[in-house]
């Protein structure tokens, strides 16, 4: 039986990797395949006797019909017991404005020179297929390699989904993250920035994870957190969710949160979770 993975989201945001990246896990690629066209793509690859039974196609608003059809044609491959899944890639509006910018490539519904205007209509066009994909990835603060490994990690096997675990570190002086499924709160942990010899160092550095790890309340913190997790992540998978990122957030995200985040990365690893991390402020504060 075919397997179908849609690459979709927004443009710039990062679909041509991830797509390279299904690739080269053996999947036949297609990219701007007119959203129509997937079935009789599907059909011609049950001929194949099972070489083309693993398929992806970038599929996005360069295709004019893919938002009034899409829902139809994807409705109708699992009415005949095709699997398919979807995967929305986005970004932030300026994170997409700056790479348009630096590739010097027009938007597909730029028509009048107003980027930010497009990009605003072209959120709004995909609202729906963006609610009915498996795995939504915002690749505003990855990098491509980053990108690279989430969509391996996430289809890896077979195409079969694993739960791509990633921890992010950040401060809530800039923002929480909105890609973030799991959120905590660590300010309650005392502060290493208000201790002159551990100010300068990040929570990377030995002297503040140790001053951070002898806190009772951190101990007590993450021999709580830690069973959440373990009880949590396999129901997760099992619902088919692929894709997870759990937020740890302090006031500017470079002490306590990524003392935090590197502890629970290495209790997870302790499971056999491999989980990556992604420090997002830690060079900001």
């Amino acid at each position: 039986m075919s397997e179908v993975v849609i690459v979709t989201g927004m443009s710039g945001s990062g679909k041509t990797t991830a797509l390279r990246s299904l690739e080269d896990l053996g999947y036949f690629c297609m990219d701007n395949l007119p959203v129509v066209l997937l079935p009789k793509v599907v059909d011609l690859a049950g001929a194949s006797s099972g070489k083309l039974n693993r398929i992806a196609a970038c599929i996005d608003v360069r295709d004019q019909a893919f938002i009034a059809d899409a829902g139809v044609v994807i409705d109708e491959l699992r009415s005949h017991g095709v699997t398919v899944r979807i995967l929305f890639l986005d970004a932030s509006d300026d994170s997409i404005i700056r790479r348009f910018s630096e590739t010097r490539r027009p938007h597909p519904l730029d028509q009048g020179g107003d980027l930010r205007a497009a990009v605003r209509a072209e959120r709004n066009l995909l609202d729906d297929i963006r609610h009915r994909a498996e795995i939504v990835a915002d690749s505003t603060a990855l990098s491509t390699h980053e990108l690279r490994a989430l969509v391996q990690t996430s289809f890896a096997e077979a195409g079969r989904p694993h739960l791509a675990i990633r921890i992010m570190s950040f401060g809530f002086k800039y923002g929480a993250p909105t890609e973030a499924d799991l959120l905590f709160d660590v300010r309650f942990l005392p502060n290493p920035y208000f201790i002159p010899e551990l100010r300068q160092h990040s929570g990377s550095h030995p002297s503040v994870a140790q001053f951070l790890l002898e806190q009772s309340d951190t101990t007590a913190f993450l021999d709580h957190l830690e069973p959440l997790l373990l009880f949590l992540l396999p129901r997760y998978q099992a619902e088919g969710k692929a894709y997870l990122t759990i937020g740890i957030g302090c006031t500017g995200g470079r002490h306590r949160s990524v003392a935090i985040a590197e502890a629970l990365q290495a209790r997870l690893a302790a499971h056999l979770h491999n989980a990556t991390i992604h420090h997002r402020d830690r060079a900001l504060t």
